[in-house]
């Protein structure tokens, strides 16, 4: 009953206890509240309640009676890191008992070999309790250990064995009452979809899992462990650092077991590594090996020694002993036949290549590269690093450049795979490395076109394909409408200045429900489609129109102009500095968005010079006088391009990538050409332009006050020819995906923009902060105008900083006055801006705004 209904059995078992019982009846109590303590509260209750049973067993003269106490405490005593008082214990279970009992003790023995990393005596074990626990028809525990057989499987790296003992032993448990154990099938076959590649289906089954364990009020360590495990290989490793530390703060509050401990700081370690903090993995991953030590488990140990080279090495401290260090690692995963060997081979390797030890690191990388054909993605995305090293040492660029492909390929395929578009951007931090080898080695070539090509090859990614549509799923659109309506409410309160924490709580849930949900989705197919063509993109340039793509290597700006049929490199100045300068330039348009600030306006023009010889340097003099594409990195989202001098009086756009601008650009527009004013609720000027507008455009659709509900506003959105939303926007960077625009009944997202067919052909969004994006990733944006691009929409008008909202209605208005004589979006802005007074508030208005695509 303990796994079935945890509570009623510990209220069950006290009560006994409490009748006078028997010494065989007081075991079973005592040995009850000891199971639940071990696996859910304090191990010192624990191993007290259990040796109390122990103790009654003997005088109660049942040898199997005590063959099973001991297996139950030979298991405490493991996972509180009394390794050899544990064993000793199993062994005295096994000598004791017989028959079906020795079955059962044979399978927690079994357990506590897996929980040591001793994953060919866990076999051993199990395999002979098997056919017993069949032949008794003990369905329970034959379900219990063919779950055990299954993990141990996947520890090693048998998929396919592991998910066929999975399947088996959840059919078993159908046919049983064991609630938790049910549970922990859940689990498990989500930790089975993970080991196969499956990132969606492994959240969804975990978060099922977790469901289910909190109908049974009983926590799960080891779900945290697996999760933090998935969220590290979705790209998610800050938020897998706090489930992890959370969890030990629970753990320790209880006095819970001490393996776990030493797993979750493993977790931890690994998950500050991933998100660039190398001393706190540090600090994590040396108390883990201390853990794991002083518990006699070598096989973790080993892995915690690995997340210690590794974080070592992130922290500059590169050297001969930690070659060292990385191959006996790698050499002791080998042995264990533990799937991470070649991950520890490739550090080794790199390392070594560092010191200049090209003998040695040739070695490494050769064990490493033997991975790139067999396995799980990320296991050959390890070798094809590994092997493009080697090619880079041996100065085979061709070598490198191939090995970066195939590399790069097989994470496409598994990015396809993932259906969330915040998912799909977050994954490419894994090629970063492969891209980064690429185009250095493009860049030694010489040849501009092959840097431009590799350029592509990893930016904006995840803007190539739309995002799977979500399923109609009832409770995903019933939490959308809960989030709204909760947003709307905190709004009101927020402005009539009351208290709104329970509403912010609700808030944040509901945030996590749909976040969760939209994770889940698979993608529909792997696959990534047609490559990047530089000679179409040429071709459609033609001779009057010029791209300019900026690339990134070792810190410095590269120029690739792209125009009149060739590809030209310029070198221009630091990232970080250009950054630095971005900032600042920010920070100046803030300030001339409010009257009274022109004498900063020579201050902030000045700003855009200095940051044209940081981003454009010697390419500025070749810029032309036609049309200019701007596709900058990622890190450089915020640069108000039209504030360059060399851009100030061009037609100009931009876009995250050439791949985007050339879809874009053979985007047709929808049949029927309808027209949507949108304005929604708390403006200054209450959208001062959309009445005019709406007079422009005849026979335009205007949603305005109660009108300008979400559900409307999506459906009159979809399809569109042209739509203009006057609203407040608020961007979110710690959850882009909730960027927003304010509506009737509260906001729309970028997650509801997501669910459209099609998005509007043309979109203006004339409010502040529409154009901030998160760079995350490798070089990938996520931001309200990134969700409309893949969806359908050519071109978008938004604003890249606050802007003065009086100024910005004759902007919209001289906008749609180009646009309504058949000008494109870029040449429409251009001439709106020159058709706005000389102020500086109207002109930082005019810079603030860009055009994105090509429509």
């Amino acid at each position: 009953m303990v796994f079935a209904a945890p509570k009623q059995a510990v209220a069950r078992a006290e009560e006994v206890l409490g009748s006078a019982p028997s010494p065989l009846h007081a075991s079973v109590a005592h040995q009850v509240i000891g199971i639940w303590q071990r696996d859910w509260g304090d191990m010192k209750l624990a191993l007290h309640h259990l040796r109390r049973a122990r103790d009654l067993a003997v005088r109660a003269e049942s040898t199997d009676r005590e063959g099973d106490v001991l297996a139950a405490l030979g298991v405490a005593l493991v996972t509180a890191g009394r390794t050899r008082q544990g064993l000793d214990a199993l062994e005295r279970g096994v000598t004791v008992s017989s028959g079906h009992t020795r079955a059962r003790v044979l399978y927690r023995r079994a357990y506590a070999s897996w929980v040591l990393g001793r994953h060919r005596e866990s076999l051993e074990d199990v395999r002979r309790a098997i056919p017993v626990l069949r032949q008794m028809d003990d369905v329970i525990w034959t379900a219990r250990a063919l779950t055990l057989r299954a993990t141990v499987h996947l520890a090693v790296g048998a998929v396919e064995r592991a998910e066929a003992d999975f399947a088996a032993a959840e059919s078993l448990f159908d046919t049983t009452g064991q609630e938790h154990d049910k549970a922990d099938g859940v689990e498990s076959r989500g930790l089975a979809a993970f080991r196969s590649g499956d990132i969606p289906a492994a959240l969804r089954l975990f978060d099922e899992a977790g469901d289910r364990y909190a109908k049974l009020d009983t926590p799960s360590f080891m779900l945290y462990i697996r999760r933090c495990e998935v969220l590290m290989a979705a790209g998610l490793a800050p938020e897998a650092l706090a489930e992890a530390d959370a969890a030990i703060a629970v753990l320790d509050g209880i006095g819970g077991q001490s393996t776990l401990k030493a797993e979750l700081l493993l977790a931890a370690a690994r998950a500050a590594r991933r998100a660039g903090d190398p001393h706190t993995a540090i600090a994590r991953a040396a108390l883990a090996v201390r853990l794991f030590a002083a518990q006699r488990r070598p096989w973790w140990e080993t892995h915690a020694r690995l997340v210690l080279v590794e974080a070592r090495l992130a922290a500059g401290r590169g050297s001969g002993r930690l070659v060292a260090d990385a191959a006996e690692v790698a050499e002791r995963l080998a042995g264990f036949g533990a799937p991470a060997a070649p991950e520890a081979s490739l550090l080794a390797g790199r390392i070594a290549l560092r010191l200049g030890w090209t003998a040695d690191a040739e070695r490494h990388l050769a064990v490493a590269a033997r991975s790139r054909h067999s396995g799980p993605p990320l296991a050959r995305m390890t070798g094809w690093a590994a092997q493009a090293l080697r090619a880079r040492a041996a100065g085979s660029q061709r070598g490198v450049l191939e090995a970066c492909r195939r590399g790069l390929d097989v994470l496409d395929d598994h990015r396809m795979t993932l259906g969330a578009s915040e998912l799909r951007a977050r994954a490419t931090e894994q090629g970063a490395e492969l891209a980064a080898l690429a185009q250095r080695a493009s860049l030694d070539s010489g040849h501009p076109r092959r840097l431009l090509v590799w350029s592509e090859r990893w930016r904006a990614t995840a803007l190539a394909a739309p995002p799977t549509r979500p399923p109609a799923d009832p409770e995903l659109l019933g939490d959308l409408t809960a989030f709204r309506e909760i947003a709307a409410r905190a709004e009101a309160a927020r402005m009539e200045g009351r208290p709104i924490p329970a509403l912010e709580r609700e808030q944040r849930r509901l945030e996590r429900e749909i976040r969760g949900r939209t994770l889940h989705i698979r993608g529909d197919a792997p696959g990534f489609g047609s490559r990047f063509d530089p000679g179409r993109l040429l071709e459609r340039l033609g001779d009057d129109v010029l791209l300019v793509e900026l690339a990134v290597l070792d810190g410095r700006v590269q120029v690739l102009l792209c125009g009149q049929g060739r590809v030209r490199r310029f070198e221009a100045g630091l990232l970080a500095e250009a950054e630095t300068e971005a900032e600042h330039v920010q920070a100046g348009l803030r300030r001339l968005a409010h009257p009274g600030a022109e004498a900063r306006l020579p201050v902030v023009e000045a700003m855009g010079g200095r940051l044209e010889e940081l981003l454009l340097g010697p390419a500025a003099a070749h810029l032309g006088s036609g049309p200019v594409v701007v596709v900058p990195p990622g890190r450089l989202h915020r640069v108000p391009w039209a504030l360059l001098p060399s851009l100030r009086e061009r037609v100009l756009s931009v876009s995250p990538s050439a791949s985007s601008w050339l879809r874009a650009h053979e985007t047709e527009p929808p049949p029927g050409g309808r027209h949507v004013l949108v304005r929604g609720p708390g403006l200054a000027t209450e959208g001062a332009e959309v009445p005019e507008l709406a007079g422009r455009y005849g026979g335009s659709t205007v949603l305005e006050a109660d009108e300008a509900r979400v559900p409307r506003v999506l459906e009159e959105l979809d399809g569109a020819a042209l739509a203009h939303i006057a609203a407040h926007g608020t961007f979110r960077a710690d959850s882009p995906l909730f960027s927003s625009l304010r509506m009737a009944d509260g906001p729309i997202v970028v997650h509801d923009f997501e669910r459209l067919d099609r998005s509007p052909y043309r979109i203006i969004l004339s409010c502040c902060d529409t154009a901030r994006f998160a760079s995350v990733g490798a070089d990938e944006l996520l931001g309200l105008v990134t969700a409309l691009l893949p969806l359908g929409t050519a071109g978008v008008v938004a604003c890249t900083a606050p802007v003065n909202d009086a100024a910005v209605v004759p902007l919209m208005l001289a906008l749609h006055k180009g646009l309504s004589s058949g000008l494109s979006l870029a040449e429409a802005l251009r001439d709106a801006r020159a058709a706005l007074p000389a102020d500086a508030t109207h002109q930082a208005t005019g810079w603030a705004f860009s055009a994105f695509g090509a429509a």
